[in-house]
């Protein structure tokens, strides 16, 4: 009996946006770090990700901790193509959110809505978490999570 090959972590996720800036300013603005920022384009990168003539520019974001991240990409060409309203709730099918363990959720929602951007709610989850989603750029939809308690 052949050996299971086991999932060793989780690196990435990926973002599609359109104003690379904007959104990669939000991210920071939110602790997140640049790792790095480069544009791919060939026929190789269009093998990987089933696109003809790709040209895009990427933005690769980690936390502070090194651990996961979020890669965004602007797509140059073939231009990216939108589905569904931008503001979409968050109980639309698909990939709806990114969840952030953060310290002082109260700072970092404040400094979030003096920012411009949308507190869509908060709450406090038994006495382990506080809870909080904001609206970036995009539409896009980030959970903030702050242990308190024993956790």
């Amino acid at each position: 009996m052949a050996t299971k090959s086991k999932l060793l972590r989780m690196d990435n996720v990926l973002l599609v946006v359109d104003d690379l800036d904007a959104v990669k300013e939000f991210f920071i603005e939110l602790g997140m770090e640049l790792e790095g920022e480069a544009t791919v384009e060939g026929p190789m990168v269009g093998k990987l990700i089933g696109l003809d003539n790709v040209r895009a520019t990427l933005a690769m974001l980690r936390p502070p901790d090194g651990q996961g991240g979020i890669e965004l990409d602007k797509f140059h060409t073939p231009a990216s193509v939108r589905f569904g309203p931008i503001n979409a709730p968050v109980n639309t099918l698909g990939l709806r959110r990114v969840m952030l363990v953060i310290e002082d959720i109260d700072e970092v929602v404040a400094r979030m809505q003096t920012s411009g951007f949308e507190l869509i709610g908060e709450m406090d989850y038994e006495d382990s978490y506080r809870l909080a989603y904001i609206r970036g750029p995009e539409g896009i939809i980030v959970g903030l999570s702050e242990p308190v308690g024993n956790t």
